[in-house]
């Protein structure tokens, strides 16, 4: 009974009473402040390894394990974002034992995942990179990363999904606490376990691997922690992890099409680096290299934004299931307005200063003209982003999550790709920076569309209903 008490009824959850701006101020600070700590640490990697050696070969090892890495990312978010979508509409609709299933076969599909990379990283990483260089160097260096990143997966899989229960009910300062924790055991053991200090034997890329897991653990041990003793408005318990059809396909009809659509950024990654690579020889290396730097540099931007779109999603949710449709539109605006504020400031670093952001990292003259060119022409689709982004956290919150899918098809592969296989045959690398605003003018426009077909049908109904 007196656990009871303590749980607040659906309607005095924060999400639906507070302020919207000062709801998503309150949500979305915690998740962009501990995104752009992770974004350091992502960044702080490739630092370190980019100073085990003069080649870049480190530097391009981490590029074509980063398909992996952000196919982790994208199967973590993906159940995680379905889990947070059913959490949150079932609390606004006051069904507290569907949040709690929610919450269990979450825990269930997350352990499947996990199986599926252990696999991976006992038996897939040397065919991988195989396929992908002939570099003895890179090879080795690479399934040594990624084999230990995909066999001690379980700490990334439980820190994102105990984190997207924690920002469903809308304690996200914990989820700061947690990020922040692994982000900054993840910097200190870095150099330790890269380098070798205090007595511990360089590992070199390696070493980079274990830091990060040891971070990851450390971090999911703290959520799973928060939403024990933290969390009143969902229970944990093995009876809630059985698997339940209704609730599968509930968490998968959100879930999925997010995994798919972060999954596809893993097959552009994986596409990309084929193309520079095609360059041949030392240009190819180099472009390659520039592309993993790149993408590091824009987490410092695109991260937040993410963070921003993870609250809105909640709230969006939430307040849908709770029929407050000026809630969501007023929601939708405060998270355009302050993405679009986030993309413009990471433009004018990129346009202004790219060579200061390059000189972190242990590049040689190759190196840093290609970068310069790539920062410069690939963050004019910053802003733009901004919006496509924003906006598309309500497909994922109204349960619409195969509308994202269809944009990311078209931003990552039906024309990215396309696009950059084409201007590569011009032979000049700068060329192919072009084709990243050229798809996201045109994932832009498809979002758009979407959007105003989701109001008419879902959000304008809830007025008059």
């Amino acid at each position: 009974m007196s656990l009871t008490k303590q749980k607040a009824p659906p309607a005095e959850n924060k999400m639906g009473v507070l302020p919207e701006g000062k709801l998503l101020f309150n949500m979305a600070l915690p998740m962009i402040a501990s995104m752009l700590v992770q974004a350091l640490y992502n960044v702080v990697d490739s630092v370190y390894v980019s100073h085990i050696d003069q080649t870049g070969n480190a530097v391009t090892a981490l590029g074509l394990a980063f398909p992996v890495q952000n196919m982790q990312i994208a199967l973590s978010a993906g159940i995680a974002v379905g889990v947070n979508a059913l959490l949150s509409r079932s609390l606004g609709e006051g069904k507290r034992e569907k949040a709690n299933l929610a919450a269990g076969n979450g825990i269930f599909l997350t352990l499947i995942a996990v199986f599926a990379f252990m696999l991976f990283g006992a038996f897939g990483a040397r065919p991988f990179f195989a396929f992908q260089s002939s570099d003895a160097a890179i090879i080795d260096g690479g399934i040594r990363y990624v084999s230990i990143c995909c066999l001690f997966s379980i700490g990334l899989f439980a820190e994102v999904l105990f984190e997207r229960m924690l920002q469903a009910t809308g304690r996200t300062v914990y989820t700061m606490i947690t990020q922040g924790t692994g982000a900054i055991i993840n910097i200190i053991l870095d150099p330790i376990f890269i380098f070798g200090y205090f007595g511990v034997p360089a590992m070199g890329i390696a070493g980079a691997a274990v830091a990060t897991v040891i971070g990851q653990w450390v971090a999911a041990g703290l959520a799973l922690l928060f939403n024990l003793k933290c969390n009143p408005d969902i229970k944990l318990g093995i009876s809630y992890c059985k698997p339940q059809k209704p609730i599968l396909r509930d968490i998968l009809a959100v879930g999925f099409p997010s995994a798919l659509m972060m999954a596809i950024s893993s097959v552009m990654n994986f596409g990309m680096n084929q193309i520079l690579l095609g360059f041949g020889g030392t240009t190819g290396n180099a472009a390659t290299g520039v592309f993993t730097v790149y993408y590091k540099l824009q987490s410092f931007f695109f991260m937040p934004v993410f963070g921003l779109n993870n609250a809105t999603i909640s709230i969006v949710a939430y307040n849908y299931g709770h029929r407050q449709p000026k809630r969501i539109l007023r929601t939708l605006r405060l998270s355009c307005a302050v993405a679009l504020g986030i993309m413009l400031l990471g433009l004018a670093v990129f346009q202004i200063i790219p060579g200061l952001l390059l000189n972190i990292f242990n590049l040689d003259e190759e190196f840093m003209g290609m970068g310069k060119s790539a920062l410069r022409i690939i963050s004019i689709n910053f802003p733009l982003a901004a919006f496509g982004i924003a906006l598309s956290g309500s497909f994922q919150a109204l349960g619409k999550g195969v509308y994202a899918t269809v944009v990311s098809l078209s931003r990552q592969l039906v024309l990215l790709l396309p696009v950059a296989f084409l201007l590569s045959l011009t032979r000049a690398v700068n060329n192919v920076w072009w084709a990243f605003p050229i798809s996201e003018f045109v994932s832009l426009a498809i979002t758009v569309l979407f959007f105003l077909r989701i109001y008419r049908r879902m959000i304008r109904p809830l007025t008059v209903s």
